[in-house]
C-alpha cells in the first residue's frame, strides 16, 4: 500500500522492531549492508539444504527413505557458496543433516503440500508476507505446518504457545488450504531432533491479528529508534553501526546503587549488569572462537602480553562392573549395597539415549518410558535466583 514505510509486513520485520528498534530502522528503512553472524549462516545453509532435498522428492514423485548422500551432495555445495568454515561446525551440520534423514525415514511426495511456501496475509492496512519451511498433509481435515530451527535451546512451552511466527503461520494455512479445519504448528528443532508441537485457538489467532496491526501501526508512526541492549546482540547483523552496543562492550554503565536499602535502585542496576555480563560472555566467546581456530595450527600465541594455548583436561570416569567386582573383593560388601552406593546414571547420558530409542519406539513410547524413569529418580531441590521482565 502506497505511503507506507513498509511494503510489506513480515515476522522478521516485526520481531526485529520488538527486540531492536534502531537495528529495524538500520535494516529496513536505512537499508545499511547487514553482516550475518555464523549462527545466521549456518542456519541458512541447513534451511537450504532440506529445501532442496524436499523439493527433489516432489518433482520426482518419490516414495521411500531420503538420500543420505544426496544430503551430503547438497550439504558441501551450500557450505562453499555460504562462506562458514571450520571443521567443528561442517560436522556440527553433517550430523544434523544425518540425523534429519534418519529420523524423517519414509516419505511419500503426496504427502508433502509445499516446501518453502510463499504466503500474503491481509491484516489491516498491511500485508504480511512469509514463507513457510514446510507443510505436509496430515488427513483429509489436518495439515501440519513446520519451521526448521537450529537453535542451541529448545523454546519453552510458554514461547511455542505464544510464537507470534506459528500463528502467522496457521492463518496462513487455513487461507492457503481452506478444506484444513485443524491446523497443527511446529517448531522442527534439528539440533535435537525432535519437533516442538503447538496449536491455535480462534481467540489466540484474532488476539495474533490485532498485534500484528498495532505493532505495524507503531512502525510507521514512531519517531525514534532506541536501541535495546539484549543477549542477541553480539549476533545482531548491524552491531557494528550501534553506539549503544559499543559502548556495552567497553562495560559503560548508566546506573549505580548508592543505597541498598532503596530495592528498586538495587533491581535497576542489577539488570543492567546482568545485560552487560550476557553481552560481555557472548563477546568473550567470539573472541576465544578466533584464538581457537589460530591454536588448531599452532601449539600457542604470545599477544598482548598474553600466552594462549590449548590443553587437555582429564577426568576419570570408572566403570561399573569391574569397579563393583574389585571393591567387593577388596572390602567384603556385598555387590547390591555397593551399586546402590554408588551408581546413579547421568541425565545427558539418559537423555541421549532415549533420543536414539526414540527413532525405534516413536516419540509417544519413549515419553511413557521418560515419564517411568523420572519417577524412580532422587529429586535434588537448591534454591535458584530467577527473574523474568515483566509487561
Amino acid at each position: 500500500m502506497s505511503g507506507l514505510r513498509n511494503d510489506h509486513l513480515s515476522f522478521s520485520r516485526l520481531s526485529r522492531f520488538e527486540a531492536c528498534p534502531l537495528s529495524y530502522r538500520l535494516h529496513y528503512l536505512d537499508k545499511r549492508t547487514a553482516e550475518p553472524g555464523v549462527p545466521l549462516s549456518f542456519g541458512k545453509a541447513l534451511h537450504a539444504v532440506l529445501e532442496r532435498l524436499l523439493q527433489d522428492v516432489i518433482d520426482t514423485e518419490y516414495v521411500g527413505p531420503l538420500s543420505a548422500e544426496r544430503a551430503l551432495q547438497l550439504y558441501r555445495e551450500e557450505w562453499a557458496a555460504s562462506g562458514l568454515s571450520g571443521l567443528d561446525l561442517f560436522q556440527q551440520g553433517l550430523g544434523i543433516l544425518q540425523d534429519f534423514v534418519r529420523q524423517q525415514g519414509r516419505v511419500d511426495s503426496r504427502d508433502i503440500l509445499a516446501i518453502e511456501k510463499e504466503f500474503r496475509l491481509p491484516v489491516g492496512p498491511f500485508t504480511v508476507l512469509g514463507y513457510i519451511d514446510r507443510v505436509d498433509w496430515v488427513d483429509d481435515e489436518t495439515v501440519h505446518v513446520m519451521d526448521y530451527k537450529s537453535n542451541h535451546q529448545l523454546f519453552t512451552r510458554e514461547e511455542l504457545d505464544s510464537s507470534l511466527q506459528l500463528s502467522l503461520y496457521a492463518l496462513a494455512a487455513r487461507r492457503m488450504w481452506p478444506w484444513a479445519t485443524k491446523v497443527r504448528l511446529s517448531m522442527w528443532m534439528l539440533r535435537h531432533g525432535v519437533q516442538q508441537e503447538t496449536t491455535r485457538t480462534e481467540e489466540q489467532l484474532e488476539a495474533a491479528l490485532a498485534y500484528v496491526e498495532t505493532l505495524g501501526q507503531q512502525m510507521e508512526t514512531a519517531e525514534a529508534f532506541p536501541a535495546r541492549l539484549n543477549p542477541n546482540c553480539v549476533y545482531c547483523d548491524h552491531r557494528r553501526d550501534c553506539p549503544t552496543y559499543a559502548r556495552a562492550l567497553t562495560g559503560q554503565r548508566e546506573v549505580v546503587c548508592r543505597d541498598m536499602s532503596d530495592l528498586e535502585s538495587v533491581a535497576r542496576e542489577r539488570e543492567e549488569v546482568a545485560q552487560l555480563a550476557k553481552i560481555l560472555g557472548a563477546r568473550k566467546a567470539e573472541l576465544e572462537g578466533v584464538l581457537r581456530a589460530h591454536l588448531a595450527e599452532q601449539d600457542e600465541l604470545v599477544l598482548a602480553g598474553t600466552r594462549y594455548r590449548m590443553f587437555n583436561t582429564t577426568s576419570l570416569d570408572y566403570p561399573l562392573e569391574p569397579t563393583v567386582a574389585v571393591l567387593a573383593q577388596a572390602t567384603g560388601l556385598p555387590r547390591e549395597e555397593l551399586v546402590q552406593r554408588l551408581a546413579s546414571v547421568e541425565k545427558k547420558a539418559l537423555d541421549a539415549l532415549l533420543k536414539d530409542t526414540g527413532k525405534r519406539l516413536g516419540t509417544a513410547r519413549v515419553a511413557l518410558l521418560k515419564a517411568e524413569l523420572d519417577s524412580l529418580a532422587t529429586k535434588h531441590h537448591s534454591p535458584r535466583f530467577w527473574a523474568k521482565e515483566v509487561a
